[in-house]
C-alpha cells in the first residue's frame, strides 16, 4: 500500500523532541507528588485533584516508556531500553515482559486464529454458545466494566506485573525481579520519608486513576462498533491496521496526556513513528482521516458489544444485538 510508505518519513525521532516530552512530563510528575504530600494537610480535596492530575501525567510517562520499547523514542535502542526500563518501574511494569507481549500482539491484532496475548480477551458469538454455564460466566464475569476496568486495572499492574510465568525467556524473569526490586525499594525509600501509609495512599490513587484510564485507553483501540476481524488466511496486517485499529478523537488537552495514542491506526500501520508525529502525520495524509473516528458516546456503546459475530462481521451484545 502507497500509505506505507508515505507515513515512513514520520518514523525518524527527533532526540530534542524526545527529551523536551520527557521534561514537560517526568519533572511536573515528581513535582506533583511532592506536593501532594504536602497538601493533605491543607485540604484531601486539593490532594485529590492533585491526584487525577499526577494520574494524567503518568498515563504519558507510559506512552512514552511504549514507544520506547518499540524503538521509536530515540535512535539509539540502549538509549530506549534505558528510559524505557526506568519509566517501567514508575509505570509498575517489567520492560521486556510488557514490550515482547506488546509486540506479538502488534503482530496478530484482528486476527481471530491468534488472539490471546496482549488484547482484550473477545469470544466469537459461536464460541460463547458452544460454552457451558460456567465457561459463560467466567467471560460474562471478565466483560463486565466494573470487573475489567475497576478490578483488572489493579489486578493486572500490581499483582500480573509483578509475577512470572511459564514461558518467558530468562531475560524477561529477570527484568521482572529487577522490576519488583526496584519499586521495592522506592516503597522503603519513601515509607522512610513520609510514612508507609501514606505512601500507600498517594501511589495507589495515582496508579489506580491511572491504570483505569489506561485500560479504557486500550479497550477503545480495538474494541468499538466498525472494528474488523479476520481469520488467518484473509488476515493482512495494513488493512487491518487501519480497519481493526481506531481513531479516537479527543479533546486537545486529553490528546496531550494520552500522547496523541488516539491516532492508534497510524501506529499500528507504522510503530516506529514516535507519539509527537502521530497527529502531524494524520493532518498531512488525506487517506488517514477516511477512518471513522470513535467518540466519546460511541465508546459508552461499545461497552456493551461483547462478542464478535462472523456471520455478519460486527461486534454483537451477548443477547447477539447490535
Amino acid at each position: 500500500m502507497a500509505i506505507s510508505k508515505n507515513i515512513e518519513k514520520y518514523q525518524a525521532s527527533s532526540f530534542s523532541r524526545s527529551i523536551w516530552q520527557i521534561a514537560n512530563t517526568f519533572i511536573p510528575y515528581i513535582g506533583l507528588w511532592i506536593i501532594i504530600v504536602y497538601s493533605l494537610s491543607v485540604s484531601y480535596w486539593l490532594s485529590a485533584f492533585l491526584i487525577i492530575l499526577t494520574a494524567g501525567f503518568l498515563v504519558r510517562l507510559f506512552i512514552i516508556f511504549h514507544d520506547c520499547g518499540h524503538g521509536s523514542y530515540f535512535k539509539s535502542q540502549k538509549i530506549n531500553r534505558i528510559v524505557g526500563m526506568f519509566f517501567g518501574i514508575l509505570a509498575f511494569t517489567p520492560y521486556d515482559k510488557w514490550h515482547n507481549q506488546h509486540l506479538k500482539h502488534h503482530g496478530t491484532v484482528g486476527n481471530l486464529d491468534k488472539r490471546g496475548v496482549g488484547d482484550v480477551w473477545t469470544m466469537t458469538k459461536e464460541e460463547y454458545l458452544a460454552c457451558d454455564k460456567w465457561g459463560r460466566f467466567k467471560y460474562r464475569f471478565y466483560r463486565n466494566p466494573l470487573v475489567m476496568f475497576g478490578i483488572g486495572s489493579l489486578y493486572v499492574f500490581l499483582i500480573q506485573n509483578r509475577l512470572t510465568q511459564k514461558g518467558l525467556t530468562r531475560k524477561e524473569k529477570l527484568n521482572i525481579y529487577f522490576t519488583n526490586a526496584a519499586l521495592l525499594f522506592l516503597c522503603v525509600v519513601l515509607s522512610l520519608f513520609i510514612g508507609f501509609s501514606t505512601f500507600v495512599v498517594i501511589q495507589l490513587s495515582i496508579l489506580y486513576i491511572a491504570a483505569v484510564s489506561g485500560l479504557w485507553l486500550f479497550y477503545l483501540q480495538h474494541q468499538y462498533e466498525d472494528v474488523t476481524w479476520y481469520r488467518s488466511k484473509d488476515w493482512n496486517y495494513r488493512i487491518v491496521a487501519l480497519e481493526g485499529s481506531s481513531f479516537v478523537k479527543f479533546p486537545k488537552i486529553l490528546q496531550w496526556f494520552s500522547g496523541n495514542i488516539g491516532f492508534h491506526h497510524i501506529h499500528h500501520l507504522n510503530a516506529r513513528i514516535p507519539n509527537y508525529y502521530l497527529s502531524k502525520c494524520y493532518r498531512e495524509n488525506t487517506i488517514l482521516k477516511e477512518v471513522k473516528p470513535v467518540t466519546f458516546m460511541m465508546s459508552l456503546k461499545s461497552l456493551r458489544l461483547r462478542l464478535w459475530d462472523e456471520q455478519i462481521q460486527k461486534m454483537v451484545s451477548f443477547s447477539g444485538r447490535q
